[in-house]
């Protein structure tokens, strides 16, 4: 089945957390994209709600937002996937797609809405 490891960013704290998800709270998370909301009743955390930002796969290669598909080979002139050359350089790199599937390892999440109780007090 699927496993998740969630990083959920705080903007206002500037923290980041960690939780893994596995079977029955990880499926709900299967053929979601980049910039949807996830309602954080999924995974015991009453009130929140959380927009996915990206994720990386098995392998280790990001997941850029407008890739359909598993993993495709693009040429990036900068953004996700690639820091940058130079000015004008161009270079042929490996990245995921939009889309949430069995070979996504890490999905990277943004508090948009928190809940009763603070971040800082359910993680401890």
């Amino acid at each position: 089945m699927a496993s998740f490891k969630l990083n959920i960013a705080e903007p206002n704290t500037g923290k980041c957390y960690q939780k893994e998800v596995k079977d029955q709270q990880a499926s709900p998370f299967i053929g979601l994209n980049i910039g949807e909301s996830v309602n954080g009743d999924i995974f015991d955390m009453p009130g929140y709600e959380f927009l996915i930002t990206g994720g990386s796969d098995y392998c280790g290669f990001p997941m850029r937002k407008g890739i359909l598909g598993v993993r495709k080979k693009i040429n990036i002139l900068g953004g996700v996937g690639f820091k940058g050359a130079g000015k004008g350089i161009k270079k042929r790199k490996t990245v995921c797609g939009h889309k949430i599937n069995e070979s996504i390892v890490q999905i990277n999440l943004k508090v948009a809405k928190e809940g009763s109780k603070k971040l800082a007090e359910i993680f401890g």
